[in-house]
């Protein structure tokens, strides 16, 4: 590879790479750089990732390339208004969950990789490491290793630990230096160990420390001279160097602390201005926040505005989530969820922009269409389960799913809106997640789990799904007592389920079954996967296959009776011919 060189006013550095493998199928490792084009550079900074996964893994190179090229796009997708280890470990902990969620779908492998992502900006570098990939700095003559092993001896094999994709949870180093002009960084794996000795580091970068893709050259020439010396079969090894050519004369503002310098925006009504969005209408004013519908004057869009409450301007843990809110809708790609729009002009105060979708509120649009049939209602069911797959997708909790948070157009198409209470899914029962909803205010469809302090997940998502599916088709709860008014777990016993076909004689047995268990008061006890339930959700078969035959077929009386009929016919012709 040739040296890539970057001048920037803030940070210059110098980039070099070497990668040799003798055999394809020990390509296991991934490394990349991104020097991104301003205003990212400035506020995100300069990436350097390396990742490497096991040998005895059949999917290593995917788990290597993946978890770079994850890291690399999200992480240049945060806020702007996020500092670096809030971007840097919310992406992270994304990614930890999809790669652990994908694992148990893969036969003979899995999406475990160690790896270690460095992020240069101003005169600060920040290093995340999970497993056991190596970053050295070489500083004068000074060699001195940055990252952790983790490591875990099995059967004489060494194999990472806290590396990405091996547990529900994440366990991040961090580390933040400060740079000096001339600062080498060494990225590298375990592969390496047994092969070269730190004096050896120095002196092969050494040799010519201006030519940085002739340095890493030489290593992965070394260090494979060395495995073959000592027997070592089909060693793979890559070396990634980054030096610091040139320091900011001063160090920039650090671009915020997680909510940023921007000011909560005041009180607006119709007609006010803001950042070039004209306010058209007020849609919702809430203890957390404010929702308006605006006119972009220059790009001439209607689109919808959230901004935090004024009075919550000094609650900086809300803020903080605030954004995450926009960060998290970003991530999902669904026709069936509402989708954040960029905006045309910088902003100068705190919110952030979703397409406005001309329609109404599912509990509007139940009110005014009493009438509807069962295939009308099965099919907005449908949609809406397709919309919390998407989230669930991503490793997201909705946590708020109930009518005046599902918008249907003028089409009759679904888009599930508000995530307010939206939170990636975390390994520690989603304490955190819980408490979220919990403060933002529990409603008659929240699983029982919120209101009991028990751990939540993706089936809390389901009863509250299932409980909105139900009011849809019964217009009523699935039980007397709401669950969020629970007191404590002897209340369980008090829920008993009310049958929809009580209510609405049109729901066949099979979908009651289905509504049932997955609006179980016993988390457990539903529905494993939300595609379980939403099979339930098709038109019954029965129902498809009368609309389609014959009426004389559709009863089996009827049917045998119609054979009857012919079979005398014919008696009776054939007694005639005769």
């Amino acid at each position: 590879m040739k040296e890539s060189v970057q001048q920037d006013a803030t940070l210059s550095l110098s980039v070099g790479q070497a990668y040799v493998a003798p055999d394809r199928r020990y390509h296991r490792s991934s490394m990349s750089v991104r020097i991104p084009e301003q205003p990212l550079l400035g506020c995100k900074g300069v990436s350097a990732v390396i990742s490497d996964s096991t040998s005895r893994n059949s999917i290593a190179k995917q788990a290597g390339d993946l978890s770079v090229r994850g890291f690399l796009a999200d992480y240049y997708s945060t806020p702007e208004h996020w500092d670096i280890k809030t971007s840097a470990t919310r992406v992270l902990y994304a990614l930890n969950s999809w790669c652990f969620s994908q694992s148990r779908h893969v036969a003979g492998g899995s999406y475990i990789a160690s790896l270690s992502a460095m992020v240069f900006r101003g005169s600060e570098a920040h290093l995340f490491h999970m497993g056991d990939t190596l970053v050295f700095r070489l500083r004068g003559a000074e060699f001195e290793q940055l990252s952790r092993d983790h490591v875990t001896d099995l059967g004489g094999y060494r194999y990472p630990s806290r590396a990405l994709g091996m547990d529900a949870s994440i366990d991040i180093d961090y580390i933040k230096t400060p740079l000096k002009q001339g600062d080498l960084f060494l990225f590298t794996t375990r592969a390496v160990g047994g092969t070269l000795m730190p004096s050896d580091y120095v002196q092969l970068i050494r040799q010519d420390a201006s030519n940085l893709d002739a340095a890493c050259e030489r290593l992965c020439d070394e260090a494979q001279a060395r495995a073959q010396e000592r027997g070592y079969a089909g060693s793979a090894f890559c070396f990634q160097l980054l030096r610091v050519d040139q320091l900011p004369e001063e160090e920039s503002d650090e671009p915020g602390k997680v909510y940023g310098d921007l000011p909560v925006p005041p009180e607006l009504e119709a007609g006010d201005r803001l950042d070039g969005l004209e306010v058209q209408e007020v849609l919702s004013r809430t203890a957390q926040s404010r929702v308006y519908r605006v006119h972009d004057v220059h790009g001439g869009r209607e689109m919808v505005m959230k901004a935090p409450s004024p009075e919550l301007s000094s609650r900086n843990a809300y803020l903080e989530h605030f954004l995450l809110q926009q960060w998290v809708v970003e991530r999902v790609n669904s026709p069936f969820v509402a989708k954040v729009m960029e905006a045309s002009r910088p902003r100068r105060y705190l919110y952030y922009l979703m397409r406005y979708i001309d329609g109404e509120r599912l509990s509007d649009w139940a009110r005014r269409h009493p009438q509807a049939s069962l295939s009308q209602r099965l099919d907005i069911a449908r949609q809406l389960g397709k919309a919390v797959q998407a989230l669930h997708r991503r490793d997201l909790l909705h946590q708020q799913i109930h009518p005046d948070n599902v918008l249907i157009d003028s089409h009759g198409q679904v888009v599930l809106a508000d995530f307010s209470a939206c939170r990636l899914r975390e390994g520690d029962g989603h304490k955190r997640s819980r408490e979220l909803a919990r403060q933002l205010g529990l409603t008659e469809h929240s699983a029982p789990e919120y209101a009991l302090d028990d751990d939540v997940g993706r089936r809390s998502d389901q009863y509250a799904l299932a409980s909105t599916i139900y009011w849809l088709l019964t217009g009523q709860l699935p039980y007397e007592l709401p669950p969020h008014q629970l007191r404590g777990h002897t209340d369980l016993e008090r829920l008993s389920y009310r049958s929809a076909r009580i209510a609405n004689p049109e729901v066949n047995p099979d979908l009651d079954k289905a509504l049932r268990r997955a609006l179980d008061p016993q988390r457990a006890l539903r529905f494993r996967r939300l595609s379980e339930f939403l099979v339930t959700l098709r038109e019954p078969k029965e129902e498809a296959r009368r609309r389609t035959s014959p009426r004389v077929f559709r009863e089996p009386a009827n049917f045998w009776q119609g054979i009857a009929g012919i079979l005398l016919v014919l008696l009776v012709l054939s007694w005639l011919l005769r």
